[in-house]
């Protein structure tokens, strides 16, 4: 993902929302949120060319999510793909400060990156470039290409339309409407992340469309006190109109721990 906002234990009736934007390659091939036939438990998409995933949930609860740390100079050649880590969040039966200290073990071995991870209870976040591994206290958080809540243009604006969009729930317009804001940042409030200052502009708005690259798809997760999950994705054609649609329901069952 390349834009998450989360709220976490901050309304009344979910204790987890979340809506995100997934930027990448557009010719990179993936899959829309679906039942993995080979992991009976996880609800993701899947990149098709390395296996894994940027944002799930599982029949228990657990919720991952991870975004890349944007800093070329922080290229790690031969890096392992790191939509396994969001897969093997999603797999873990440890709580999700246990599960990030382990991946933040070896997280040097990869490009860096961010990771949400929840198991329902609590969640947490590991970042890489820093090391920082830590839970975090209820609230509504913002995540882009650099770490939680840096103020950058797209995610103010979001974390704004967010506290608002949240209170119209269940119904997610709102929601999908900051996820697909193609508003660029002024040139004096770009990020300087390494990147040319045209690419930097290409890269500030919420839903992006720039050469080969782009926003695409867009997913609204909200999970209610009941355990209740709901998992809408849209996906995005290359010339940025709907593609296709999903929505998927479930109840949660958290694992039983034996007395």
């Amino acid at each position: 993902m390349c834009l998450i906002v989360v709220a976490w234990q901050s309304h009344p009736d979910y204790p987890l929302i979340v809506a995100a934007n997934r930027d990448e390659f557009l010719a990179r091939p993936s899959a829309p949120a679906h039942w993995w036939t080979d992991e009976p438990e996880l609800l993701a998409g899947r990149d098709l060319e390395a296996g894994g995933t940027w944002m799930g949930v599982s029949r228990s609860g657990r919720f991952a999510a991870l975004t890349n740390y944007r800093d070329p100079t922080r290229h790690v050649p031969g890096a392992p793909s790191r939509g396994a880590l969001v897969r093997d969040c999603l797999k873990a039966s440890s709580t999700p400060l246990t599960t990030l200290e382990r991946i933040a073990a070896q997280s040097a071995s990869y490009a860096g990156f961010n990771l949400l991870a929840s198991d329902g209870t609590s969640l947490a976040i590991h970042e890489s470039t820093t090391g920082s591994v830590r839970a975090l206290a209820p609230g509504i958080y913002g995540l882009s290409n650099h770490l939680l809540d840096t103020p950058w243009p797209k995610v103010r604006r979001a974390h704004a339309h967010f506290i608002s969009a949240i209170m119209q729930l269940p119904d997610d317009t709102e929601l999908l409407a900051l996820l697909t804001d193609p508003t660029p940042a002024e040139d004096v409030h770009l990020p300087v992340t390494g990147v040319s200052p045209e690419w930097e502009r290409w890269l500030s708005p919420a839903f992006i469309r720039a050469p080969g690259y782009g926003t695409r798809c867009s997913t609204v997760i909200t999970q209610d006190r009941a355990g209740h999950t709901r998992v809408a994705e849209w996906s995005w054609s290359d010339d940025a109109t709907l593609r296709g649609q999903v929505v998927h329901t479930f109840q949660t069952h958290p694992p039983v721990t034996p007395d």
